[in-house]
């Protein structure tokens, strides 16, 4: 398929990406995922090569730029290398936390967090779920209550991305319970502060060595310097950022049903079942042209959205239906994937059984399917 979201300067990009995620994260897949978090030399090394910090400012040691396709072009690499999982981290870190300290900070702020934070030797975690609140933001109840110069926090934060090895953890509070969502503030925690703690990493169905762990927060005293924004404005300042990280996911979740197809052909031309290759039978083409088709009109979506975000355009409404649709056609292609390949599909060194496991979260993390056909049905004007 011929895309024209890329120009020349995105795929030498892609190159140098491509060599990284080769050498720097294949390798090392298997041990990562046994320990069921990447090592932090992965953070430095990427920030070595400049992948986390497209976005952030020249002056911090950022790329300067607001092209949220070369972010993509990460998210697809990891993809094509079965290496998602692994790489999960780095997004988080690039594509959704990165963005609120380098639209909100201020400018003493932004001087001490973003050189680290582009280097990879400061990693990053964003704490919004919580055991009884997860798309519905509004309904977290962790505390921050003033008290002179700090802000005492209590409460606790779930199913968080970089939780173990995060070194800053940008956290949803409420600092004003009875104002509801206009109650909700953001506080960058730094995680030697006393009071905080991380729990046991979380045994997931899948991305297994994507860090994701429970984080505690009894009496932590976090400056008042290192609110975020204003007070009181938090979720709106979530409810921004969400598209982005919602196109990211149907970034990962395109390129992830791109390479199950692929996965496939190769499988279907190899493997031969009563004295043919499986490919030859008409239903199993059937399957592929399906496959095929649909990841291909995806993608032709998923493109639009990348190009008119790269214009500072991306509309809520169509990010958020790429996001429900890919994430569930990924489901769907992997799927078949995993039957078209008999048993192998189900051995767990076959990527197409990784990535059946882990492409299970996506129609869930960053606003369930259905949460997001909600918002699209608001817009209808009914």
């Amino acid at each position: 398929m011929q895309r024209a979201v890329y120009d020349a300067e995105h795929e030498a990009y892609r190159d140098s990406v491509r060599r990284f995620v080769a050498t720097e994260v294949v390798p090392h897949r298997e041990r990562w995922e046994a320990a069921g978090r990447v090592d932090r030399e992965l953070f430095r090394a990427a920030g070595k090569v400049g992948l986390l910090g497209i976005s952030a400012p020249e002056e911090h040691g950022g790329g300067g730029s607001a092209d949220f396709r070369f972010n993509a072009i990460l998210n697809e690499e990891l993809a094509a290398a079965d290496v998602l999982g692994a790489g999960l981290g780095l997004s988080l870190q690039a594509d959704i936390a990165l963005p609120y300290l380098v639209d909100h900070c201020a400018a003493d702020q932004a001087a001490r967090w973003l050189p680290g934070v582009v280097a990879g030797e400061t990693i990053l975690a964003l704490a919004m779920t919580e055991p009884g609140a997860g798309s519905d933001v509004a309904a977290i109840t962790t505390r921050a209550v003033r008290d002179g110069e700090h802000y005492v926090v209590n409460g606790t934060k779930t199913f968080i991305t970089n939780a173990l090895n995060a070194d800053l953890v940008i956290t949803a509070v409420k600092t004003d319970p009875a104002a509801g969502r206009k109650g909700i503030s953001l506080l960058v925690v730094e995680a030697d502060r006393a009071g905080f703690r991380r729990g046991a990493k979380l045994a997931k169905v899948g991305q297994h060595a994507a860090d994701t762990a429970e984080l505690f927060f009894d009496d932590v005293r976090v400056p008042a310097a290192n609110l975020l924004g204003d007070e009181g404005r938090g979720f709106y300042l979530m409810m921004n950022h969400l598209s982005q990280e919602r196109l990211a996911v149907a970034v990962q979740a395109t390129a992830q049903a791109r390479r199950a197809y692929e996965l496939c052909v190769e499988y279907a031309k190899s493997r031969e079942a009563f004295g043919s290759p499986i490919g030859s039978f008409q239903h199993n083409r059937f399957v592929l042209a399906e496959m095929k088709t649909e990841t291909e009109i995806a993608q032709s979506y998923v493109d639009r959205l990348l190009l008119a975000h790269s214009r500072g355009e991306l509309d809520a409404v169509e990010a958020a239906q790429a996001k429900w649709w890919t994430t569930e056609l990924c489901q769907r292609v992997v799927d078949r994937g995993v039957q078209l390949h008999g048993g192998y599909g189900y051995m767990a060194e076959y990527p197409i059984a990784r990535a059946w496991t882990d492409s299970r979260i996506q129609t869930i993390y960053a606003g369930t399917t259905e949460v997001m056909k909600e918002i699209i049905g608001r817009s209808l004007g009914f």
